[in-house]
């Protein structure tokens, strides 16, 4: 069996995900693909936090260098968050020749060219499915099996507290200062809510989507962007009573041969596929011009969800080693 050392930079909650999806599905794992898979340094202050796993002190480090300067390691999982330094430790881990997976997507928003240049630069892989969407495919599939189509159309609900929200002030009436208290005792959203309910975070995904899919580089504050911190009951019921519900759709399409993109609160009619996406959960709805018309659908974020995906491109690299 194939042993491949990994390097961790974060044990938040999604490293946290990410080491259990790992250790609780092991024997799956090896048993399909044939490999060891061993996270064996872990960059983090807090070593005393009881994360529910079983962890080896000796495993951790305060010492981002010890990861990228160990010739075992083959790849570096970086979960640390925000813009930097988590870009420059991405730079590192791959200039020293180690394949890197994130969740990262204001990184990857942010630094597109330079993280996937280093990649190609140095013979390494970098992925970075669970960016957009957790533990939805989405990104896998609009490079993998869809990739012999043009895509003529993306939209999506790319922001769970923002759905939840949304989803609570349609179906029980709640105003939206009440709907986003409770998403906040939930745990959906953080105390500081205004990069969910302002649209930056579905900026950074659909910066991602727009690279993908049409190969247009955006920065997301060039994304044309109104969030849903406006939205009354008036505003929900005038959209029941033309039979619709509001969403915060990120959109994408090809309108007399110009590509337009923008994140706004939108009338979705309840026959639409994405109409009926609730609660916390996340969709990206796709027109290729072979395909025709898919949808994706899942739980966008939460640490399991989004531990799938960061494993899933951990184990597609290995399988390459």
């Amino acid at each position: 069996m194939k042993r491949v050392n990994i390097g961790l930079l974060g044990m938040g909650n999604i490293g946290t995900g990410t080491y259990k999806t790992l250790e609780m599905n092991r024997a799956g794992i090896e048993a399909r693909t044939g490999l060891d898979l061993r996270i064996t340094r872990i960059l983090e202050i807090d070593t005393e936090r009881d994360r529910g796993v079983s962890v080896s002190k000796d495993s951790f480090t305060q010492d981002p260098d010890s990861i990228f300067s160990d010739p075992e390691i083959s790849i570096v999982i970086e979960l640390l968050g925000g813009v930097e330094p988590a870009t420059s430790f991405m730079l590192a881990a791959m200039n020293g020749g180690k394949s890197v997976v994130t969740a990262n997507k204001a990184a990857v928003a942010a630094n597109y060219e330079a993280l996937t240049e280093a990649a190609a630069k140095n013979g390494v892989q970098f992925r970075f499915e669970a960016s957009v969407g957790g533990g939805i495919p989405i990104l896998t599939a609009l490079t993998g099996a869809l990739l012999a189509n043009e895509y003529t159309e993306i939209m999506g609900i790319l922001n769970g507290t923002t759905n939840y929200i949304l989803t609570k002030m349609t179906q029980e009436g709640r105003a939206y200062e009440e709907a986003l208290a409770e998403a906040q005792a939930k745990g959906f959203a953080e105390a500081d809510p205004t990069a969910d309910v302002e649209g930056t975070d579905v900026a950074n995904k659909l910066a991602i989507l727009l690279s993908l899919a049409f190969g247009k580089r955006v920065r997301p504050e060039e994304i044309p962007t109104k969030g849903i911190s406006q939205i009354t009951k008036e505003d929900i019921e005038e959209a029941r009573s033309q039979g619709c519900v509001i969403k915060l759709i990120a959109s994408a399409f090809y309108a007399d041969g110009k590509l337009k993109y923008f994140i706004s609160p939108t009338y979705m009619h309840e026959t639409h596929p994405l109409a009926g996406v609730s609660n916390e959960f996340n969709a990206v709805f796709v027109k290729g011009n072979a395909v025709g018309e898919l949808m994706f659908y899942g739980k966008g974020a939460g640490p399991l969800p989004t531990g799938s995906a960061v494993m899933g491109d951990v184990i597609e690299i290995a399988r390459s080693l």
